[in-house]
């Protein structure tokens, strides 16, 4: 037999019983490893039979090395000016200082009190409106609120154990059940960490006219570097950024039962049947902790188009999705676990320009 050089990607059955690893880089297996592998899938003399694994090679090498997005995301508009630095969302007098931040309140009907006149989000698919996905990532809970789906009374996990480090928790859906194992019962995870079965954890996809769409370099860590890796697309006069860039949005509850495994959850959210069919789409800023409704975003306004109902999808599906996102050229490492949900955006920073889609 030839040397084994294979990394296991993905139990395809779902896989229960070990803790989260904090490894964030890929490590070829052993070869008792997987000759443990093979007996456990009770493959010997059964050449045919699917052994409900997946292998994806461990390089310690790879092709390309020059990662022209690498340090792209902008600090200034104009050199030394710091424009997109965090400010104060209004000023001493309490006049709005700051254009539409995010996340908002999606629920339907909803408007924001910014009067974002002119501003359209993109209304079509990115794909149509010539952007691609430039990275992709998570936050514990949601940092947008839908009424009865992901809000105040979203349930999960009681273990404060199960929360990332130093990462706030924003809203949770309605699916956890304390009764049901398949929400109580551990994955192995193999790639993704602080993940954990039963929690809400809200995806977002960066997507950006300026990326490096369809090259090695499409994906990268910083999100910012991808979105504004090549030059001269995105401009602030005239302002296009809401045409150029884009956020999409979706909120799981995460079940260790692979009838819920979707196997590509690196190129953009889910749309098919209820997934992907109610959509809020409206202009806002960058989010994350950093933010919130003193403090705000520089980098708006963009489109987001979000998902308003909350999903159910399996662990195997998010352990797929960052086994996926090591293989990319650039290092996506900071990116392997849930990031803090910003606070709610008040109805006087969140847009009036919300549509239903």
């Amino acid at each position: 037999m030839q040397a084994i050089v294979f990394l296991l990607c993905v139990n395809l059955q779902g896989t229960h019983g070990a803790a989260s690893s904090s490894e964030s880089d890929f490590k070829a297996m052993t070869c008792g490893s997987v000759k443990d592998v093979y007996k456990n899938a009770a493959c010997c003399g059964t050449p045919d039979k699917s052994s409900n694994l997946q292998v994806v090679p461990a390089p310690e090498t790879k092709l390309f090395k020059s990662n022209p997005c690498a340090g792209k995301k902008p600090y200034d508009a104009t050199p030394g000016d710091g424009y997109f630095n965090n400010i104060n969302c209004t000023l001493e007098n309490g006049v709005v200082n700051a254009l539409e931040q995010a996340g908002a309140n999606v629920t339907a009907g909803y408007q924001g009190d910014l009067d974002a006149t002119g501003r359209v989000p993109i209304n079509t698919s990115y794909l149509e409106a010539g952007l691609c996905p430039v990275n992709v990532h998570w936050h514990l809970g949601a940092e947008h609120y839908s009424a009865g789906q992901f809000d105040d009374d979203g349930v999960g996990p009681a273990d404060s154990r199960r929360l990332a480090a130093d990462a706030r928790l924003g809203f949770r859906c309605h699916h956890y059940d304390a009764s049901d194992s398949r929400f109580t019962t551990e994955y192995n995870w193999q790639h993704c960490v602080d993940t954990h079965v039963g929690e809400t954890y809200e995806v977002h996809w960066p997507h950006s006219a300026a990326g490096m769409c369809g090259t090695p370099y499409q994906y990268q860590s910083p999100f910012y570097d991808g979105v504004f890796c090549v030059d001269g697309i995105i401009s602030l006069n005239p302002l296009n950024t809401y045409e150029k860039i884009g956020v999409q949005s979706q909120v799981f509850t995460i079940i260790n039962d692979d009838d819920y495994y979707y196997p590509d959850l690196v190129r953009g959210m889910i749309v098919d049947g209820d997934y992907g069919a109610d959509m809020a789409k409206y202009t806002g800023s960058t989010t994350g902790t950093s933010r919130n409704n003193e403090i705000c975003s520089r980098y708006t306004p963009i489109t987001w188009q979000v998902d308003r109902k909350c999903h159910v999808i399996s662990a195997s599906t998010f352990d797929k999705m960052c086994a996926d996102m090591k293989l990319m050229a650039d290092d996506m490492s900071s990116d392997l676990y849930p990031h803090g949900a910003r606070e709610l955006v008040a109805d006087e920073f969140a847009a009036n320009n919300q549509q239903r889609l």
